[in-house]
């Protein structure tokens, strides 16, 4: 089930199974298109894999969860809910980590790709697991400040854009300015 309460939060619901964590990072892609966060869709997609596999291999009694993705005050938080109590914790293994192991490195991807992370208890109802990725600064240099030609309401350049990686990122819901032509008639 996916959920949608404002404009900038969105849970969903599944079974943390295989087949389905494919189909929550594609959800998760989507979603930050939306927003006009592409920037953040790479770190997202890790993050949300690693916490969602953790579920599927460590998690009891059962696999189910919530994943819910919020974008506020210029952070993306994404946080896994799940049924289980005990506490997740990056700890090598007893003579450093093997370099060929195929697991145990999900909390370390995800230290490493985020801002913050961490878990908290949920007392009987399980726990949360979350890590935080900052958005693209909202006022980019070399913007100009003045209206363009023609526009009412200060045109395109006067709305907060931000870039990341090349990409131009526009808030979506304070992009939609009146435009008026310039010419009379």
């Amino acid at each position: 089930m996916i959920s949608q309460a404002s404009s900038r939060q969105c849970t969903v619901e599944l079974q943390a199974l295989p087949s389905r964590i494919g189909q929550v990072r594609r959800i998760v892609s989507a979603q930050l298109r939306y927003w006009n966060l592409d920037c953040l869709i790479e770190k997202a997609a890790l993050g949300v894999t690693e916490l969602l596999t953790n579920v599927h291999q460590h998690a009891k009694p059962d696999k189910v969860c919530t994943v819910e993705i919020e974008f506020l005050l210029g952070r993306l938080t994404v946080s896994v809910h799940d049924h289980d109590p005990r506490l997740p914790a990056v700890a090598p293994p007893p003579g450093g980590p093997d370099p060929l192991a195929t697991s145990g490195r999900g909390l370390a991807l995800i230290e490493a790709v985020s801002e913050s992370w961490g878990a908290r208890p949920q007392g009987d109802a399980g726990k949360v697991v979350w890590f935080t990725l900052p958005a693209p600064s909202a006022t980019p240099v070399g913007i100009p400040a003045v209206p363009a030609y023609g526009t009412v309401g200060g045109g395109p350049f006067r709305e907060p854009v931000a870039f990341c990686d090349g990409a131009e990122v526009v808030d979506a819901a304070r992009a939609h300015t009146a435009v008026r032509s310039a010419v009379a008639g």
